[in-house]
């Protein structure tokens, strides 16, 4: 009979449970998802990137967020760790991953992860040799009369005589930069000055004479015009101009001098173009170069800009 009572009672707390569960309210899920957000690609120069992470489910009153960075070419700067949203920056060419994560006010976190491929930047060549550059010019100084040669075909720094009066010759070239696209990054120029065999002004034998014919090669700040007078000739900015060594060889050419500092601000400012003038204007000194009104193409002026 005990058995039989005990059976009964099992059963009917088992129904009265069974009832129970109906009325309970369902558990709730505090599981955390989250979206680290799209993909990227990017080239250099750009060196940064912006991530936005999301957070779809299992978000509460109380959050905290994570950004770290996974595995990378080099170590970038994630600028705001502990937000949403963030910047990364220094950023070299190849790929780099990324982890969002968020944590609820249950301890619950979510994770995802986003890449950010970086290609490197793409490199361009500008080659300028023109013939008969019409922005070019040969300023002489003597006495009593100042003039210009826009026509010459020499590119001349010297300082000489003749027939009793000394004079002195500055050159003045500019190059056309307006086919780089702006915004472009100049990473190097080099300017190549070719050397006149038969010089038509010196002694008329060596291209290259004298015991102190070095030069300055200058970035010209104000407008001329190939007419300009010696009097009336554009300054350049000293603190920048470049100094070409003493040269003790005839036919020495000055090929690929790096003017990267000078074509620089040209680029990004105003393009006056390039003086080239002896440091110390004493007489017996030449540089003598072919201009490019020289019948030898291959002997013009020439400005090489790379670029990305």
């Amino acid at each position: 009979m005990k058995r039989i009572l005990s059976v009964i009672t099992a059963m009917i707390m088992s129904a009265c449970m069974l009832s129970a569960c109906h009325d309970c309210p369902p558990t709730e899920n505090h599981d955390v998802s989250v979206d680290a957000g799209i993909n990227q690609v990017i080239q250099l120069p750009t060196a940064a990137a912006s991530l936005q992470g999301t957070v779809l489910s299992g978000a509460t009153s109380t959050m905290t967020y994570a950004w770290t960075q996974l595995s990378g070419p080099g170590q970038a700067t994630i600028l705001s760790s502990s937000t949403t949203a963030t910047g990364v920056e220094g950023l070299v060419a190849g790929t780099y991953v990324f982890q969002f994560a968020a944590t609820n006010s249950y301890n619950n976190t979510g994770i995802d992860t986003v890449s950010v491929v970086v290609t490197s930047a793409q490199v361009h060549t500008l080659e300028l040799q023109p013939a008969n550059n019409p922005n070019e010019t040969a300023m002489v100084q003597t006495f009593p009369n100042n003039y210009s040669d826009p026509s010459s075909p020499e590119f001349i720094a010297e300082a000489w005589t003749s027939g009793g009066a000394t004079f002195n010759i500055r050159s003045m070239v500019q190059f056309d930069l307006s086919s780089i696209p702006a915004g472009s990054t100049i990473t190097s120029a080099s300017l190549s000055l070719f050397t006149n065999h038969t010089p038509l002004n010196g002694n008329l034998v060596d291209a290259n004479f004298g015991s102190s014919n070095q030069m300055y090669i200058g970035r010209i700040v104000q407008p001329w015009t190939p007419t300009t007078l010696w009097q009336d000739q554009p300054s350049v900015d000293v603190a920048t101009q470049l100094l070409v060594p003493q040269s003790t060889s005839s036919f020495e050419d000055l090929i690929d001098f790096d003017v990267t500092s000078l074509v620089n601000p040209m680029f990004s400012g105003n393009n006056y173009g390039f003086k080239i003038y002896l440091q110390n204007e004493v007489t017996y000194n030449s540089r003598i170069y072919c201009s490019s009104k020289n019948a030898d193409a291959t002997k013009h002026p020439k400005l090489v800009v790379t670029y990305f």
